[in-house]
């Protein structure tokens, strides 16, 4: 059996083979998939909890949204705290949090109280999102950092896409309840691996905390994240002046603090601040892309919920198959052209899509889609998140993935909230179908520009030669 020891520097060199290598891979993977397969589950439990629990839209809309806002709110903070007391420390208690929070949701009497049991999970996840990459990051040596990232893409791509059929047969033969309950088992599977994966913190990092910067960076986040899911209402245009002059007030805080949450000089160096650009505009229309596919099958098509959520398979098979190979094809030509090629070959099945409609065939206006979708995003996932995570000093590779996941959030939150009432859709046009298709093909071709623009930053910013920044040359901390 091999056991975890502490690291007295801020990296181990753990071996991808090794046993210590399939534990650290195993524990990021089975913890951060927890994650994606509830937020995959909730969604198709909407209904039976709304007819359990007496609840209307709005509170069905918060169950969701309560979740996305303290994790938003506080996920850069998470990546922070892995840092200085210790990333695997922090991930096992953002895992046993997000358990209790499971329990307590599929416990709730009343939809509050599922709502503020969801809020909690929130927190738990802003902990442990940030802590499995961070993880992977600092315990592996250098050559197996991105084949590792591209196993814990693939293989974490599973829970999202079995989230669809895991919730509907749930749902169908026990209750909504055990959507959460079932986390438990998985939690304490990944508290036991985790018992055998290298501790790693920012050795030089002093004591004390950043409690101005913390502060600032969480009412920043929270605020901007309720202005986008509220979007359109009263509270939401204040709640963004609140986001803007917190997150100004952050930036002056953070470059006048002895021993910042964020360095800025992370920003300095160019790849960095590339690699995250491309991955707002990615995301956004990842996020999109799957957000308009599922209505449009829906409502357009006439599919179930089931049917159109296990139609996007096809990405999970890339993904299981080829995240990896990505990873490793970056290590061995630079992440410039992959970055470059993937979101182009994404953007490629966006336009293939625009075929699905009323007559709707999977084979002929769906698969193929979805496969050339999926290949783009086998291509890029691994090299972005390794080179966001290479890009910058190995001891902040907490705060790098907090950053990472932080903007990837955003990315999807902007896009599923602005781009509706773009392309001509709100109330209840998502249950008309002639409406809904036009706002469909309108959505899926500035998805394609998205993707498109990520392509164009990566060639330009992105470098072949990755060299970790010191806070000197990327910048003043």
């Amino acid at each position: 059996m091999v056991h975890a020891s502490p690291v007295p520097g801020p990296l181990a060199a753990v071996r991808l083979g090794t046993p210590t290598g399939r534990a650290v891979v195993a524990a990021a993977t089975l913890g951060s998939g927890m994650t994606l397969l509830d937020g995959t589950v909730v969604n198709v439990a909407l209904r039976a909890i709304g007819e359990d629990l007496d609840a209307g839209v709005r509170a069905l809309q918060w169950t969701t949204n309560g979740y996305l806002l303290t994790l938003a709110a506080l996920i850069l903070l998470g990546g922070s705290l892995g840092d200085r007391f210790g990333r695997r420390r922090v991930f096992v208690v953002g895992t046993v949090l997000f358990a209790v929070a499971s329990l307590l949701c599929g416990l709730a009497p009343d939809v509050w109280t599922l709502v503020a049991a969801r809020a909690l999970q929130g927190v738990g996840a802003a902990l442990l999102a940030p802590g499995s990459l961070a993880m992977l990051q600092a315990a592996f040596r250098a050559e197996d950092r991105a084949r590792a990232i591209g196993l814990w893409s693939g293989l974490g791509s599973i829970a999202a896409a079995v989230g669809p059929f895991v919730g509907g047969l749930l749902v169908d033969q026990l209750s909504w309840r055990w959507i959460f309950l079932v986390n438990l088992p998985l939690a304490a599977a990944t508290v036991l691996l985790a018992r055998h994966v290298p501790e790693t913190r920012d050795a030089e990092r002093a004591r004390g905390a950043d409690v101005p910067g913390a502060a600032l960076a969480t009412l920043a986040l929270a605020a901007t994240t309720y202005a986008l899911v509220e979007v359109g209402s009263s509270a939401s245009a204040l709640a963004a002046v609140v986001g803007l002059v917190a997150g100004a007030a952050f930036v002056v805080a953070e470059r006048r603090a002895r021993q910042p949450m964020l360095p800025l000089g992370l920003f300095g160096d160019r790849t960095f601040s590339a690699a995250n650009a491309m991955t707002l505009l990615v995301y956004a229309a990842l996020g999109a892309v799957l957000f308009f596919l599922v209505l449009q099958l829906q409502t357009v098509a006439g599919w179930s919920a089931l049917e159109a959520g296990l139609a996007t398979l096809p990405i999970t098979v890339c993904m299981l198959l080829l995240a990896a190979r990505g990873g490793a094809l970056a290590t061995r030509i630079g992440p410039r052209v992959p970055l470059t090629a993937g979101p182009l070959v994404m953007a490629g099945g966006v336009l293939l899509l625009r075929a699905a409609g009323a007559e709707t065939s999977y084979v002929r206006d769906v698969l193929p889609g979805l496969t050339v979708f999926g290949l783009g995003l086998a291509l890029m996932v691994a090299p972005l998140t390794a080179t966001v995570l290479a890009a910058a000093p190995d001891r902040h590779a907490g705060v790098a993935s907090g950053v990472s996941n932080a903007v990837a959030r955003a990315g999807t939150l902007l896009a599923v909230a602005a781009l509706p009432p773009l392309v001509g859709l709100s109330g209840a046009d998502y249950a008309r179908p002639e409406v809904m298709d036009a706002g469909y093909d309108a959505a899926l071709l500035a998805c394609a520009g998205l993707l498109a623009a990520g392509a164009v930053v990566s060639w330009i910013g992105v470098r072949d030669v990755l060299a970790p920044p010191t806070l000197e040359r990327g910048g003043p901390a």
